[in-house]
C-alpha cells in the first residue's frame, strides 16, 4: 500500500567551505570579511556536484550574509543547472557565534576560550573567544529557525551557515526542540547535513550529519577546527610580559 504524502519539509544544512582565519605568521584576518581559500572553493564545488548528482532542487537558499557563506552558496548553485539565477536570501541572525578581542585573553585562558564552547553540552553562560555567550547566541538563532518553520513558502531549502550555527540547529533537531548546545557535533568545512522538519516543534528527523563530499569517511585529521585555529594563532601570539 502506498504511503500518504509526508508534511515534513527538508533542510539541506551546509557549513561554508574552508577559509584562512590566520596567516602564516599567526596574524588574524577579519572574520567578517574572510573569503574561501583554495580548499574551501573545492569543497563548495564538490558539495554542489553531490547535490546535482541527486537532482536536488531548492525552493529557497538562505545564507548568513558573511562572504564565506555567500561564496559557498554561489559555488554550490553553479553546479545546479536549474538554479544558476537564484539569489540567496540573507538572514544575519544566523551568523556565526561572535568572538571578542583575542589580545584581551590571558595566556592561561586561551585553550578554554578557543575550544571550551565546542566541548560536550555547553552551558549557556559560556563565552566564545571572550565574546558572545552560548545563551545569547541561541537567543538569535532559535527564533530564526522557528521563523523558517512557520513560513509555508518552501518545501526544500538550502541553508549555508557556520560551524557554531549548525551545531545550534542540529542540537535542536537531535533533541526534538530542547534548548541546548552540543559543541561536540563537529562540522567539517563544506559539509552537508540533511534534516526533515515537521509542523510541530518536536517533529524532527535527522537523516544525515557532517557528510563531506571530498572526504566522506573522514580519514584525515582528528583535531577539531578550533584546535587547529588555536595552534595557528599561537604561532603569532606574543608572550605576556
Amino acid at each position: 500500500m502506498e504511503l500518504p504524502p509526508s508534511s515534513r519539509r527538508r533542510i539541506y544544512l551546509m557549513r561554508h567551505g574552508a577559509v584562512s582565519y590566520f596567516d602564516e605568521g599567526g596574524r588574524p584576518a577579519l572574520p567578517e570579511m574572510v573569503p574561501l581559500n583554495e580548499t574551501g572553493r573545492m569543497q563548495a564545488t564538490a558539495a554542489g556536484r553531490a547535490l546535482a548528482a541527486e537532482h536536488i532542487r531548492f525552493d529557497r537558499v538562505i545564507v548568513s550574509g558573511l562572504p564565506r557563506t555567500v561564496e559557498t552558496a554561489q559555488r554550490v548553485l553553479a553546479e545546479l543547472p536549474e538554479m544558476h539565477d537564484v539569489t540567496p536570501e540573507v538572514w544575519p541572525e544566523l551568523q556565526e557565534i561572535r568572538g571578542g578581542d583575542l589580545a584581551d585573553i590571558a595566556d592561561e585562558d586561551l585553550r578554554d576560550a578557543f575550544v571550551g564552547a565546542f566541548e560536550g553540552e555547553v552551558a549557556e553562560e559560556k563565552r566564545f573567544l571572550n565574546g558572545e555567550s552560548i545563551g545569547h547566541f541561541l537567543d538569535r538563532v532559535l527564533p530564526a529557525l522557528e521563523r523558517l518553520r512557520n513560513d509555508p513558502d518552501w518545501d526544500t531549502v538550502l541553508l549555508v551557515l557556520h560551524g557554531g550555527t549548525n551545531r545550534a540547529i542540529l542540537s535542536q533537531a537531535i533533541t526534538c526542540g530542547r534548548r541546548v548546545f552540543f559543541g561536540s557535533l563537529l562540522q567539517t568545512a563544506g559539509c552537508i547535513n540533511v534534516l526533515d522538519m515537521g509542523d510541530g516543534p518536536l517533529d524532527w528527523v535527522v537523516r544525515m550529519t557532517n557528510y563531506s563530499p571530498p572526504t566522506p569517511v573522514h580519514s584525515g585529521s582528528r583535531h577539531t577546527t578550533m584546535e587547529v585555529l588555536l595552534h595557528q594563532y599561537l604561532r603569532g601570539r606574543r608572550p605576556a610580559n
